[in-house]
């Protein structure tokens, strides 16, 4: 029997996720096309580095991870992304003693 490869041991499903609808967000690497958007060849680009868009959605994939569809600004089409593929945009951390 074949012992399947997963892109990792961690699931993802067991914790909230990383980001919410509507968050602003930033792509964090470039993303190529492996063949599920419609309407691109395989191993075109999606998305490229700083690309921003919104979470439109949360799904999941392989009952292991969280796959959040971005609707990204520039290129006028949502594209599912890992977490890992994104950062957050604007947010703002307290400092240490600002909060007083």
């Amino acid at each position: 029997m074949a012992k399947i490869s997963r892109d990792s041991d961690v699931v993802e499903l067991t914790s909230p996720p990383w980001f919410d609808y509507g968050q602003k967000v930033r792509v964090i690497k470039t993303i190529r096309n492996d063949g599920t958007f419609p309407g691109k060849d395989i191993g075109e680009i999606l998305v490229k580095k700083g690309d921003l868009g919104y979470v439109t959605s949360i799904g999941t994939f392989l009952q292991q991870f969280y796959i959040y569809g971005v609707e990204i600004i520039d290129r006028g089409y949502r594209v599912g992304l890992r977490g890992k593929e994104l950062e957050i945009v604007g947010a703002v951390v307290p400092e240490a003693g600002s909060l007083q």
